[in-house]
């Protein structure tokens, strides 16, 4: 036993006189000794800076924009080719004469909220997702007893569009949701109000690429509003016309 003892302290000095770093255990398996350069207790803010787990999530962090986004191509339609086919057709003296969109108001009655609490919900979200703006929930303003509506109650969500968000979706629904209509053949005329402004009723909101068809509840329709500054329908379809919207033809009677 004596003997062991001092066969092991004569190998260890002789390790340290070769200069080795290794040490073997009680099994006799060769343990590397930690490198005296690499403190061991390093605070964990450090650990972090020298590329961990944090530094690999903040490059995964995606950038933010930095180019805003396109202006609408409407409005650049209406200030090259619209104004100057409105003045040189009705005679206007001055550019501001040219009837000019105000506002779109985006309309959903749901009547089955006063028994469904979820109805409201979907019909709002929907109604997001076409507009790309929050609407807001209508109330009733008076109660009527045979509709069983009492005053205050949600029967409705609307939004109001104006400026580029305006001019977007005007380009969306012309362009890509009313071909999208089955059996389209045009709009009709009779939905001017005689001041100006246009109202289309869109019986299914699916139209709409936005939609996707497997997240919604029930196919619900909408009420679309195009209010105009135009004197009269004459004006206030030629404007139309000319944003792209498809009217049907009037036919001559012989």
């Amino acid at each position: 036993m004596l003997d062991d003892e001092r066969q092991q302290s004569e190998d260890i000095e002789e390790i340290a006189a070769n200069g080795d770093t290794t040490v073997n255990n009680e099994d006799g398996d060769a343990k590397p000794e930690p490198d005296a350069e690499e403190p061991q207790d390093v605070p964990r803010g450090e650990r972090r800076q020298r590329g961990g787990r944090g530094e690999r999530a903040r490059d995964a962090e995606p950038e933010a924009p930095t180019e805003p986004p396109p202006p609408p191509r409407l409005h650049d339609q209406f200030r090259t080719s619209i104004v100057p086919a409105m003045m040189q057709e009705f005679s206007y003296g001055n550019t501001m004469e040219v009837p000019r969109l105000q506002k779109i108001v985006l309309n959903i009655g749901v009547g089955e909220a006063l028994t469904n609490g979820r109805a409201m919900e979907a019909a709002s979200a929907d109604l997001a997702v076409i507009a790309g703006q929050k609407p807001i929930v209508t109330r009733a303003r008076k109660s009527i007893a045979t509709f069983k509506i009492r005053e205050g109650n949600a029967i409705g969500t609307a939004v109001t569009l104006r400026g580029a968000k305006m001019y977007h979706f005007l380009d969306r629904l012309v362009n890509t949701a009313l071909p999208r209509i089955r059996d389209f053949r045009g709009l009709p005329r009779r939905g001017f109000d005689g001041r100006g402004n246009f109202s289309i009723g869109i019986r299914e909101q699916i139209i709409f690429p936005e939609i996707d068809y497997n997240q919604i509840d029930k196919i619900r329709g909408l009420q679309v509003t195009i209010t105009t500054t135009a004197k009269n329908d004459t004006e206030a379809i030629r404007l139309l016309e000319l944003y792209g919207m498809p009217f049907i033809k009037e036919t001559v009677e012989a």
